[in-house]
């Protein structure tokens, strides 16, 4: 600043007019080009960035459902149709891409991380089907839902075979560690359902309680399955 200042006394004052106004615009110009960018990055669309990822996901869903029985595949393909909104399998590739750039610069994702996201999809829709039959739910999704159609018992048994083709398409996978951390998913399920059957007395251990429920019921299938990929 000083060093300016010495030389101001031999620039005329508009030279030294001009040079400040170009120091402001360029410097406002910057601000603008960066604050866009980041506006940019920070409000792109999560679905479109896992668009490829995602693409045919139910029909790869469907071939892992592959049953000689044709109403037991209409059953398990029901909410299978593409109208879900995906949201684990897309949190589940963009955590893969993220660790798999950070881990050795890739922005491929690997076969076994995407069949994590197909199943995912399975155990959470399976969850759905059995969530109804508890529930006595009439709808789901827009349309009436599987235990109105076909009944109670049969609403069961297909949320289970959903549950066994996926643990089938997670033993393919062939590792132990993501086989243990996957298998944990189903049963914090099934204890979570039993937890929002019961409450508690105590207004402090019933927050707890809906706490560790809600975790069980639909944080762990999420967390989980990004600590597989």
């Amino acid at each position: 600043m000083c060093h300016f200042l010495q030389r101001s006394t031999i620039l005329s004052f508009p030279k030294i007019c001009n040079i400040l106004w170009r120091l402001h615009h360029t410097s406002i110009s910057q601000m603008c080009s960066c604050r866009k960018t980041i506006s940019d990055e920070k409000y792109q669309d999560p679905f479109q960035l896992g668009r490829k990822d995602l693409k045919n996901l139910y029909e790869d869903i469907k071939k892992e459902l592959l049953v000689s029985t044709a109403e037991l595949r209409e059953m398990c393909e029901y909410y299978f149709d593409g109208k879900g909104k995906a949201f684990r399998p897309m949190i589940v590739v963009l955590m893969a891409r993220a660790c798999n750039i950070h881990h050795n610069n890739s922005r491929e994702m690997q076969a076994s991380q995407r069949s994590v996201a197909v199943i995912a999809e399975m155990i959470h829709t399976a969850s759905l089907v059995h969530d109804d039959v508890i529930d006595d739910a009439n709808s789901r999704r827009g349309k009436m839902t599987v235990n109105q159609i076909w009944g109670e018992r049969k609403a069961v048994l297909a949320g289970d075979f959903i549950l066994s083709a996926a643990s089938v398409a997670l033993a393919r996978i062939g590792n132990t560690t993501i086989i243990s951390v996957l298998t944990q998913v189903i049963e914090d399920l099934v204890r979570g359902e039993f937890l929002q059957l019961g409450s508690k007395e105590n207004e402090n251990e019933r927050f707890a309680h809906y706490l560790e429920k809600t975790f069980k019921k639909t944080a762990s299938l999420i967390a989980n399955s990004c600590k597989a990929v």
